[in-house]
């Protein structure tokens, strides 16, 4: 009995290292992409500021283009973009940001509001289905290593509907990367444009230059076309930025999340590997405890034998039974 649980000790303990290799190997891929995440994140950012000025600039000069700016007084149909993983063993990073954008539909539909569901990932697909929820369209292999292209096809599935009238505001919900150590999921409006300050979009160069010659920052901008018209143009090219920047975010937030799971899960990989070797030398100390119990009872009976190897019994006693 002792010899069949110790080889089932020790298959588990084989299958148990065998696992802990996966996800060792799996953290250490992680870890990898997250710098390379991280640069593409830092190298987006400044197209993403300088439209993100542009529109500003245009936005304070146009007067026409109203729906384009700001949040409607009445949202009653909402189009919302759920961005999250293909792959799971990544700790709460997919049921995190499903659960979020499922609350805030939710909130929205007893309010009135009715929903159209663009995803981004396959683990949302399955979700959501499982919840009798329609997807008007679902987008996959886009969160590992999104391209421009890749938000570029988002872009063009959000951006048409609302120009058209179909809906009345574009919402993404997505994992925000601020460092390596801090990642949260948010909810933040695409279209319309956000409210912008006045004069938000003047460089400091700009700012510098004209505060120095005393002139105006506006007078540096001179619009062909009109600004209204020149705001049509710039703003699926600013949902295609805010996209891709998000895409870039929820890939770094998404390798941190393997990265620190699979950490994680080798940490309890080597410590169930610790356990088990305690109680397989435990059953084995039982097993030779009890094997030098047998050899010393053998010896001990051997011993009372005697000389002639049979064991002396009481004559008289003897005699008693006989008779």
């Amino acid at each position: 009995m002792a010899g069949g649980q110790e080889r089932e000790l020790r298959r588990r303990i084989r299958s148990v290292e065998s696992t802990k290799k996966i996800t060792r190997a799996f953290e250490l891929i992680a870890a990898s992409q997250i710098a390379r995440a991280q640069g593409r994140i830092a190298g987006a950012r400044p197209y993403v500021e300088g439209i993100e000025k542009v529109l500003a600039t245009t936005a304070s000069e146009a007067t026409g283009a109203s729906r384009l700016i700001g949040t409607p007084e009445h949202v009653e149909r909402v189009l919302l973009v759920v961005m999250v993983a293909d792959r799971g063993l990544c700790g709460g990073y997919n049921s995190i940001a499903l659960r979020t954008a499922d609350r805030l539909m939710r909130a929205g539909e007893a309010e009135g509001r009715e929903y159209r569901l663009v995803t981004v990932g396959r683990k949302a697909i399955s979700y959501f289905r499982f919840r009798g929820r329609e997807i008007h369209r679902s987008f996959i292999q886009m969160t590992n290593r999104p391209v421009f292209d890749d938000a570029r096809a988002v872009a063009a599935e959000v951006v048409a509907p609302f120009l058209d009238g179909e809906v009345d505001v574009v919402q993404l919900v997505s994992w925000r990367f601020r460092s390596a150590g801090i990642q949260t999921v948010g909810t933040r409006q695409i279209l319309p444009l956000p409210p912008l300050e006045p004069n938000q979009g003047a460089s400091d160069v700009e700012a510098g230059n004209a505060s120095a010659s005393g002139t105006d920052a506006g007078g540096f901008y001179d619009f062909e076309p009109a600004p209204e018209d020149l705001l049509q143009l710039l703003v699926p090219q600013y949902a295609e930025a805010i996209l891709y920047q998000a895409l870039l975010e929820a890939s770094a937030s998404e390798h941190t999340a393997r990265q620190r799971a699979m950490k994680a899960a080798t940490e309890n990989a080597e410590d169930f590997i610790t356990t088990l070797r305690r109680v397989m030398n435990r059953v084995r100390q039982d097993a030779v405890t009890t094997e030098i119990m047998e050899i010393v009872g053998g010896a001990e009976a051997l011993r009372q034998a005697g000389p002639t190897g049979y064991v002396d019994i009481d004559a008289e006693h003897t005699e008693e039974q006989i008779a």
